[in-house]
């Protein structure tokens, strides 16, 4: 079969794309013919050797994929030949709080991606996806999609009536926005291009902010919510917008840190923290039962979809990541499987 790896070392030069034997399954396992994947920012972080120096290579890089079952293992129990499923970003991560054993089997790094033709998982690490979406937009729900659902619904706990401020347009913010729409939530989204803000709107942003325009955008985000600051900020940014979703959120709210587009070290005042008893909460994905929830939300709003904004043939998994890198997408980048 054939399978992208980073060989040699780090860098999105070291991808080779190469021939691997067909895996089988064993006891409780899935063969799974992947059908799409969509890739993150972490995808390319790992590629270049930033998310983890010490990853050990080669390795199939990417997370979230989802595919057709075509070879079951002994005894598995939950899933049969034909059935469209994902693998969980964390395999061994089914419900609860994470522990150190979900940081150490999650896909794309350390264990091996979604970029290749045949995945074995075992079955207990695969959800079903609703039959609604296509392959591409369900190929977005493992990472964006769970961690989208576990801030603003398990974490962020955002009920009709609340304000949440998204920052950017990337597939975890807008997937976030749509979701909080759903909880009957107020969202603020914020951009650096008018037309993605546009493009926001129709989508069903209340309201935009142009941060290029406007400096102090946080304050502005907490204007907007009555000066009282907004309930809950989906902070993509990490070290570089951190200070503004500390004057945007509301005291006692929470500031939930996913990504750090903007870096990942920061002096912070942290008497806004401490003096607005302000919640900073760390989001890693989320596990197989937020994964299982937020598919039954979808399959109940089938309105709602997560935005592919481009999506690449196999081959062209470099220039994927370089447009991912670009910063030009709207949403989600898609790879389909070959």
């Amino acid at each position: 079969m054939r399978a992208w790896e980073i060989q040699g070392s780090f860098g999105l030069d070291h991808l080779r794309l190469t021939d691997r034997p067909e895996p089988r399954p064993g006891p409780g396992q899935l063969t799974v013919r992947l059908t799409a994947a969509s890739i993150n920012y972490r995808d390319l972080l790992m590629v270049r050797g930033i998310y983890n120096p010490r990853q050990k290579l080669p390795l199939v890089p990417c997370s979230d994929g989802v595919g057709v079952v075509v070879e079951l293992g002994p005894g598995v129990r939950r899933f049969a030949v034909g059935d469209r499923v994902s693998p969980i970003f964390s395999q061994s991560w089914l419900e609860g709080p994470p522990d150190r054993r979900a940081e150490r089997t999650t896909l794309g790094g350390p264990l091996d991606g979604v970029m290749q033709e045949y995945l074995v998982v075992h079955e207990d690490s695969a959800v079903a996806v609703p039959e609604h979406l296509s392959d591409d937009e369900a190929a977005c729900l493992p990472c964006a999609g769970v961690t989208a659902w576990r801030t603003v619904v398990t974490e962020g706990r955002v009920t009709a009536g609340d304000t949440v401020l998204t920052l950017g347009t990337g597939g975890v913010s807008l997937l976030a926005m749509q979701l909080a729409r759903l909880q009957g939530a107020r969202v603020i989204i914020t951009s650096s291009s008018d037309d993605k803000l546009t493009r926001a709107s129709e989508l069903g942003a209340h309201h935009t902010i142009n941060y290029r325009q406007v400096e102090r955008w946080g304050k502005q985000a907490a204007r907007i919510a009555g000066d009282r600051g907004v309930d809950l900020v989906v902070e993509v940014g990490g070290a570089g917008t951190l200070d503004e979703s500390l004057r945007a959120v509301r005291v006692g709210g929470t500031v939930a840190l996913i990504g750090v587009l903007a870096g990942a070290r920061s002096d912070v005042a942290l008497t806004r923290i401490l003096m607005h008893s302000v919640r900073v909460q760390g989001i890693f994905v989320g596990n197989r039962a937020d994964f299982e929830a937020l598919n039954r939300a979808l399959s109940l709003h089938t309105d709602v979809r997560p935005i592919v904004d481009r999506v690449f043939d196999f081959a062209t998994l470099p220039k994927a990541l370089r447009y991912l890198a670009s910063g030009q997408h709207f949403g989600k980048v898609v790879v389909r499987a070959p």
